[in-house]
C-alpha cells in the first residue's frame, strides 16, 4: 500500500474541505480557496479533523493515483494555511528586477527588457540592496502555479556553469566548471 497515500491530512487552522458529487475537492482557509478535480475512482473522506484518501483496489493505476492525489490535497491544505514563498536572485553585472503591481520588469544583459505579467494569484516583490544581488520574491497559496512561474522566470536566463551568471533560486548550489587552463608547450 502507498505510504504517502495512507497518511492522513490534518485539517487545522480553520480549514474546511468540501467534496462535490463529481469529485471536485474545494479547500478553504485563511489564505484563500483552491480547487482540484480528483479521479472518480479515488475516495475522499473526512474523519476526526483529518482528510483521508482511499483507493478502491490494488490496481497499478489506483496505486499511482492514491499517492498523487493525497500529495496534491496536502499541498492545497498547506497553501491555504501557511502559503508558499519562492526567492530567486539575479547574479550578473547590470542585472536588475523591478515590479509595478503584478508586472515584473527584468534586465538580464540582453538588448531588451523582459516584461513579465504574473497571474493575479501570485504576489511579487523585488529588492535591490547595495552590495547584494537583486532578488525576486514570489508568494502564493497555489504550489503548482508558483513553481511553474518561478521556472518560467528562471528559464529566461538560466545560470551558466563557468561564472554562475543568471537567475537562480536562493540557496541553490550550482555545479561549477573550471575554465580554460594554460596550454603546455
Amino acid at each position: 500500500m502507498s505510504r504517502i497515500g495512507k497518511a492522513p491530512i490534518a485539517l487545522t487552522g480553520g480549514v474546511t474541505v468540501t467534496v462535490s458529487a463529481d469529485n471536485v475537492v474545494t479547500v478553504k482557509g485563511p489564505k484563500g480557496e483552491l480547487q482540484q478535480a480528483v479521479d472518480r475512482d479515488i475516495i475522499i473522506e473526512q474523519e476526526d479533523g483529518n482528510l483521508l484518501v482511499k483507493r478502491p483496489s490494488d490496481q497499478k493505476r489506483h496505486k499511482a493515483l492514491h499517492g498523487l492525489y493525497r500529495s496534491l490535497l496536502n499541498n492545497m491544505v498547506i497553501g491555504v494555511t501557511v502559503g508558499y514563498k519562492i526567492e530567486q536572485e539575479l547574479v550578473g553585472v547590470g542585472y536588475r528586477a523591478t515590479n509595478t503591481g503584478n508586472t515584473l520588469d527584468l534586465v538580464l544583459g540582453f538588448s531588451h527588457h523582459y516584461v513579465f505579467q504574473l497571474p493575479t494569484e501570485i504576489k511579487v516583490t523585488t529588492t535591490a540592496e547595495k552590495g547584494k544581488n537583486p532578488t525576486i520574491i514570489l508568494e502564493s497559496n497555489d504550489k503548482q502555479l508558483i513553481g511553474q512561474v518561478a521556472a518560467k522566470i528562471r528559464s529566461l536566463r538560466a545560470p551558466e556553469p563557468y561564472k554562475g551568471k543568471g537567475i537562480k533560486f536562493v540557496g541553490e548550489v550550482l555545479r561549477r566548471k573550471a575554465g580554460k587552463s594554460a596550454s603546455k608547450k
